[in-house]
């Protein structure tokens, strides 16, 4: 459903210099799987994210997601996808109902079925209490919640979400997650970035991890925690200090 293949992306720097944010980056989510990407600040999980979603144009390499390749069919790559990130924000002037009804009509959603899709999100996610309030008044919990239902309200087969809690409560990220695995059980196809490896050592699939722009693991939970008694962040950590696969 998602397939990374070479991905590379250069920005330029100051003095002339290319900074290679992202270097060759591999990796695939199949259908009905989560996978979880992992790194730290300016590991380069972001900008890969970001090139999934079409929000950045790799400078080489190959991203799809549905068979749609980002560069020939971002169109049908937007279809396709669901995105969520920590900065994706909601108008302060619009209720939750009006960003749902304005997301849904720009991807031709049909009245009844935009109708019966609002009044889903609005269970799953516990919109109601706040529904019809200005963005603007919400809470950033509340807001990311906003967020997630927009990413959902055309019903994608994929989604890639980017540090989805990061301004979530405990409660708040427990119900996010149920119903990402919810979605899951559907065959839908989830990438997941967090700093908090808590939240989805035990959720995902298979994991891969990204530092200096390069993948230096990836695999299941129990083949990169092997004999390690802290799980996955020792994992992590041993992996990201060693730079090594």
């Amino acid at each position: 459903m998602i397939e990374v293949r070479d991905l590379v992306k250069e920005y330029r720097a100051g003095g002339g210099m290319t900074v290679r944010a992202v270097d060759g980056v591999s990796f695939h989510v199949a259908d009905g799987e989560m996978v979880g990407l992992l790194g730290g600040n300016g590991a380069g999980k972001t900008t890969t994210m970001r090139g999934v979603a079409t929000l950045l144009t790799p400078t080489s390499g190959m991203a799809r997601v549905a068979g749609h390749d980002v560069r020939t069919d971002p169109i049908g790559v937007r279809r396709s996808l669901g995105y969520v990130s920590a900065t994706t924000g909601v108008a302060d002037r619009l209720s939750p109902r009006e960003v749902l009804d304005s997301s849904g009509r720009l991807h031709g959603i049909e009245r009844r079925l935009l109708a019966d899709r609002i009044a889903w999100l609005t269970a799953s996610l516990d919109l109601g209490s706040f529904l019809d309030r200005p963005c603007g008044r919400l809470s950033s919990g509340q807001r990311q919640r906003v967020s997630l239902a927009r990413a959902l309200v055309h019903d994608p087969p994929a989604l890639v979400l980017d540090e989805p809690t990061s301004t979530l409560d405990v409660v708040g990220a427990r119900d996010l997650f149920a119903m990402l695995q919810s979605l899951r059980a559907e065959g839908r196809t989830i990438l997941v970035s967090t700093h908090r490896l808590h939240e989805i050592e035990h959720r995902c699939d298979r994991f891969v991890i990204i530092d200096a722009g390069r993948i230096v693991a990836a695999g299941s939970r129990a083949e990169l925690v092997a004999d390690r008694s802290g799980g996955l962040e020792e994992a992590f950590f041993a992996t990201i200090g060693g730079g090594a696969a």
